[in-house]
This record gives structure tokens, C-alpha cells and sequence, in this order.
């Protein structure tokens, strides 16, 4: 009776946790459409409450890693719940750089706002969209040991990063075209570059979750 009420309270404890995570997961999610759209929108109030938002992001890992470590000194956790609490403690770093890329996205915005548009934003809205996505799906995949879910996102990674390219190569060539025009395609380059680098993050968690699940490192083997 014992046993079984330590693994039922074992088992409350690991949902909260799981919530915990999504909360975070959440958060950054609206972080990353958010300084999106503070830049398609040129809304710099907007930009600036993203960049708030952080503080609330940073306060989510340090709850969550406390959580964690709690649960390892007091439950001695084994085999996949182990895994599952050890790599929550490196997911949660994951998304703590996922709201500083978004926070310096919402500063390029603000800087951008205040100079005239260089050109619509098509691609960047499409590439934070399927950045958002990664993220969501990562997360999803980790809650519910999901490793196909895993896996897709992994290989999304690719498309994110065609995406980026192509933003380069335009850029670029404004730059070559007009020198009038550096200063604003280096920012919004900087702007691609911080998306890209929000997808490697979710990939990371990707990764972490097909450990988890298989007990497998997979990291540097999908194509």
C-alpha cells in the first residue's frame, strides 16, 4: 500500500513537472510570434513586452530546475523516469535561449521600426511560423514520448534552414545593390539568423526526447 501511494504521488509529481515544462514551452512559443510580429507590424510596444517577457522565462527555469533536482535528491528516480527528469533539466535550458533569440529579435524590431521599411515581410513570418511549430512539436513529442513526433522535427530543421538561406542570398543582394540599404538587411539578416537558431534549439529537444524514449543518441546522425 505503501509503494503503491509513493507511485502515485511519484506520478502527480511528474505531471506537474510535464505542466511546468508546457508553461514555459508556452511561454517562448508567444515570444517567438510575438517579436514577429512586433516587426511585420512595426509595433514597438509589442517589442518591448516581449523583451519583459524574458524575466518571466528566466524565473520558469530556475522553478523548474529546483523541481527537478528536488525530485532526484528525494525520489531516486530510475531508468525512464531518470531520463525523463535529467534531460528536463537540459530542455528547459534549450527554452531559456529560445527567449533570448526572441528577445533580440524584439530589439532589431524596435531598432527597425524606427527606420523605413526595407521590404514586406514574407519569409520571415513564414520561417517564425514553422520555427513556432518546431518548438510546439518538440515539446509535444517530449510530454508524450513521442519519437516519430521527434524525428519530423528534426527533419523540418532542413526546411528552416533553406528558408534562411534564401533570406541571406535576398539581403545580400540589396546590399550589393544599394549601400543605403546594409545597415537595415544586416538587421534583418540578424533577425533570420536568431529564427534559425530558435529551430536548432527545438531540434536539440527533438534529439533529447528520441533518447529518451529509445535510449539513444541520435544527435549528428539525421540527415
Amino acid at each position: 500500500m505503501e509503494r503503491e501511494h509513493f507511485s502515485a504521488t511519484f506520478d502527480t509529481e511528474l505531471d506537474e513537472l510535464r505542466s511546468m515544462l508546457l508553461a514555459m514551452g508556452g511561454k517562448v512559443e508567444m515570444m517567438i510570434s510575438g517579436s514577429v510580429k512586433a516587426l511585420v507590424e512595426r509595433d514597438t510596444p509589442l517589442a518591448d513586452s516581449i523583451i519583459a517577457m524574458d524575466h518571466e522565462v528566466n524565473n520558469l527555469e530556475v522553478n523548474i530546475d529546483e523541481r527537478c533536482l528536488e525530485l532526484l535528491a528525494l525520489r531516486q528516480p530510475a531508468a525512464r523516469d531518470l531520463r525523463f527528469i535529467t534531460l528536463a533539466l537540459k530542455i528547459v535550458t534549450d527554452l531559456e535561449r529560445i527567449g533570448d533569440q526572441c528577445t533580440n529579435i524584439a530589439k532589431r524590431a524596435k531598432e527597425l521600426n524606427a527606420e523605413p521599411q526595407l521590404k514586406p515581410y514574407i519569409d520571415i513570418p513564414r520561417m517564425a511560423h514553422w520555427t513556432e511549430v518546431m518548438v510546439k512539436e518538440s515539446l509535444d513529442s517530449f510530454v508524450h514520448g513521442d519519437d516519430d513526433l521527434a524525428i519530423k522535427v528534426c527533419n523540418d530543421d532542413n526546411f528552416v534552414d533553406e528558408i534562411n538561406e534564401q533570406i541571406h542570398r535576398e539581403l545580400l543582394t540589396f546590399m550589393i545593390e544599394d549601400s543605403s540599404t546594409i545597415s537595415r538587411s544586416m538587421k534583418l539578416n540578424y533577425v533570420a539568423k536568431s529564427l534559425e537558431r530558435i529551430a536548432d534549439h527545438a531540434t536539440n529537444i527533438a534529439e533529447m526526447v528520441i533518447f529518451m524514449v529509445k535510449g539513444k543518441d541520435i544527435r549528428h546522425t539525421i540527415a
